[in-house]
């Protein structure tokens, strides 16, 4: 009889060592070391838009990541920031979308569309964004980018835009 209980706490202790170990999403917030880092060999481009011409069409804005350094991984979501005056709103990710880990070698590609509603110009609860900020997963470092795609409908509010970002998806082969 006393094995089961013996058993029953060599188990439960193997699995609280395990959730210990340092993995999973939640972190510190710190860098992580094989993080993909803007700057030193990882560049961004913001790609040709399918621009939503009018209040209330949708929109994307494709940004490209393309590395010429050591292998380095993105994972989780791109952190993308639209600002206008003194207002920022930073874009949650796609509803559904699963966050992915790639690893880059040097000369690999990674892509990110950031979709967006049209809003009306003068319309208290649109952000008429002129400037777009984006970081990567694990850095520090922000690019930033004209915003010229015209205001981005609210959702209620212009800090709550109705934009999102998608997951990170391999370019090229």
């Amino acid at each position: 009889m006393r094995a089961i209980p013996l058993t029953v706490t060599a188990v439960a202790a193997a699995l609280l060592l395990t959730a210990c170990n340092g993995g999973g999403s939640g972190g510190s917030g710190g860098k992580d070391s094989s993080a993909c880092r803007l700057g030193g060999g990882v560049s961004l481009q913001v790609g040709a838009a399918s621009v939503a011409p009018a209040a209330g069409d949708a929109g994307e804005v494709p940004v490209s990541i393309t590395n010429q350094s050591k292998t380095c991984t993105l994972a989780n979501f791109p952190g993308v920031t639209l600002s206008e005056d003194g207002v920022s709103a930073k874009l949650p990710a796609q509803k559904g979308a699963n966050a992915q880990t790639l690893k880059l070698a040097k000369g690999d590609a990674a892509t990110f569309t950031i979709g967006y509603v049209r809003g009306k110009d003068g319309d208290a609860t649109s952000l008429a964004a002129t400037e777009l900020k984006i970081t990567l997963p694990g850095g520090d470092t922000v690019q930033s980018f004209p915003w010229k795609y015209g205001p981005i409908a609210g959702q209620g509010a212009r800090t709550k835009p109705n934009a999102s970002v998608s997951t990170f998806q391999q370019a090229g082969d």
